[in-house]
């Protein structure tokens, strides 16, 4: 299995819900994170143990049609999972069950809860995710004081209804030199349709990672895929 195999202290500065843990979160395993979706044979749980199973230490809970109980049931068989792999386990959108089942954060939409919002409900241990499409939306999300930025479509994709612009290599080279300019310097994490081939110039234009979903479970081998776009990107670990 490639990437991260769960060395952490469980005790002390790099516990989970420590300061030290949500900094090694976004410094050594935000780079290549998984964002959970279903096939007609693999649920929304398989697709998190496959990501798991092929070396990826970032996994987000994404059930975008599924109601709080549901979320929470599956978040609750994910996260000891994530644990064992010393892997950081996000819910997508809904802060109440984040905070009831002890995951390390949300990621939260453009129609979501303000991040400002979330914090003083979660604290500043607690790993808070922006989706952004321009610079203006990064700007707001950095003044809120989110931790990091999902930041797309690449490309067109079918894992998320109503998109919004398609960034595209440009787009991104363009978001990440004004980031720079305004001395922005929250993690980029690039998402929306991309592949194994895509990687090399995803990276080029400064971004910090890569968010993965329905490509990997569309593969021929879903953990072989997932293994090999992990070991691709650790030449780009800082």
């Amino acid at each position: 299995m490639t990437g991260h195999t769960g060395q952490f202290s469980k005790d002390g500065d790099t516990a989970p819900g420590s300061a030290g843990w949500k900094h090694y979160c976004l410094k050594s395993l935000s780079r290549l994170q998984f964002i959970t979706h279903f096939t007609g044979s693999l649920s929304f749980y398989d697709s998190a143990m496959i990501a798991l199973k092929g070396g990826c230490r970032w996994i987000q809970l994404r059930m975008k049609d599924a109601d709080s109980t549901e979320l929470e049931r599956v978040a609750r068989l994910v996260l000891p999972e994530c644990r064992k792999a010393g892997a950081v386990f996000i819910v997508n959108d809904n802060l109440e069950v984040a905070l009831r089942t002890g995951a390390d954060g949300v990621h939260l939409g453009k129609n979501d809860m303000p991040v400002t919002e979330a914090r003083k409900i979660a604290g500043g241990n607690f790993i808070i995710g922006g989706t952004a499409n321009t610079f203006e939306d990064i700007r707001r999300l950095a003044g809120q004081g989110a931790d990091y930025i999902g930041c797309g479509p690449f490309r067109f994709t079918t894992t998320k209804k109503n998109l919004a612009t398609i960034l595209g290599l440009e787009g991104y080279s363009r978001i990440v030199a004004r980031m720079r300019e305004n001395g922005i310097e929250l993690p980029v994490v690039a998402i929306g349709g991309i592949t194994f081939d895509d990687i090399p110039d995803i990276m080029a234009t400064g971004v910090n990672g890569i968010a993965l979903s329905g490509s990997i479970l569309r593969a021929a081998d879903p953990v072989g895929e997932m293994e090999r776009i992990a070991r691709e990107l650790q030449q780009y670990n800082s």
